[in-house]
């Protein structure tokens, strides 16, 4: 009897451990990013600015160790006549320090924010699928009263990090969407390697920074002549 329950335990700690040392610990990922840009924008007037463009893709990486992550956009993201229509930030964050570090382009001007890591109350659900030959479970985020975010994350990839400023799932995020689909990310591709996160920071040559607050207060009040400064806001912060 003692023989066969040292069998059992001896299965239970090894059905437990064996896939922890599968997962990946440090690498790179591709997402891609389809923005439903009539969703985006519905007013006739800046449906005119968009020249005809109905979808818009970009591309980014996040490169991620156990402590730290880096999401970036990909330079080879094809040019478009509505590259004015969506952000491309650049995020890192540190999970140690409980930082992050946000690079908006606005309009050609640099803006960074330095703050702490975005904290999300997730509602982690049954439903399944696979991102990239990744099996991903889905979880939910209510935004506010009226938006819910869905995120796809897997447990084979270890740091819990994802697209923009996503984390605090137990997994990466491989896939990333709004409720009604007008914003999707997907992981197309992932690599594992032993990328120093801090020489992609170091490059950036960060000076001078905000908190978040202090950014939107001093958008707000150089706009205040300008009627679409608030939209412009809550689409930069939108994540």
């Amino acid at each position: 009897m003692q023989v066969f329950t040292k069998i059992i335990s001896l299965f239970i700690v090894l059905s437990i451990t064996l896939p922890l040392f599968g997962q990946i610990k440090s690498g790179v990922i591709l997402y891609e990013r389809k923005t439903n840009l009539l969703k985006k924008y519905k007013t006739a007037e800046s449906q005119r600015w968009l020249r005809g463009e109905k979808t818009k893709i970009d591309r980014f990486n996040l490169h991620f160790t156990p402590e730290k992550s880096i999401f970036l956009p990909d330079e080879s993201t094809i040019p478009s006549k509505a590259d004015w229509a969506t952000s491309k930030n650049t995020v890192y964050q540190d999970f140690n320090k409980g930082e992050r570090i946000n690079i908006y382009n606005l309009f050609g001007d640099k803006k960074v924010v330095k703050d702490d890591l975005i904290k999300r109350t997730w509602k982690i659900t049954e439903r399944k699928r696979f991102i990239a030959g990744y099996e991903c479970r889905r979880a939910i985020w209510y935004k506010n009263d009226t938006t819910r975010i869905y995120a796809w994350y897997t447990d084979e990839i270890l740091p819990s990090t994802g697209p923009e400023t996503f984390n605090g799932l137990p997994g990466t995020i491989l896939g990333l969407a709004t409720e009604d689909g007008g914003v999707v990310y997907f992981a197309k591709k992932v690599e594992k390697n032993n990328n120093e996160v801090d020489e992609l920071v170091s490059d950036l040559k960060i000076k001078k920074t905000y908190t978040e607050e202090e950014l939107k207060t001093e958008l707000k009040m150089k706009g205040k002549s300008n009627p679409w400064m608030n939209r412009i806001i809550d689409y930069l912060f939108e994540w």
